[in-house]
């Protein structure tokens, strides 16, 4: 992500650009994963938003819902994106990934 859009970002969503820059291919974690490791739990909403304006600046598609499910904005780009990266997802929602919270293996 460009330094100039850090510069715009409050300490918050600055530490959720920090966790979700970090997520590895193949790496699918929830929205309140994402504001518990940076450090501001029950503010999964704040993640989405976030997201939701960053465009492809930040790998948004290895965010999902807590359940698995994939979020309803943009599932088909999301699905296509998380499967090249090794994700099994049945029904739109991940049942397997090599990585993270989602992964069966570790």
């Amino acid at each position: 992500m460009s330094s100039r859009y850090e510069d715009t970002l409050d300490p918050m969503r600055l530490a959720f650009v920090q966790v979700i820059e970090a997520l590895r291919p193949g790496e699918v974690t929830s929205y309140a994963e994402v504001a518990a490791k940076a450090g501001y739990p029950r503010r999964h909403r704040a993640v989405g938003q976030l997201l939701g304006q960053s465009f492809d600046a930040l790998p948004w598609w290895r965010v999902i819902y807590s359940s698995g499910h994939l979020p309803p904005v943009n599932p088909g780009l999301q699905e296509e994106r998380l499967r090249a990266e090794g994700v099994a997802i049945e029904r739109m929602k991940v049942v397997d990934a090599p990585h993270g919270m989602f992964s069966q293996a570790e």
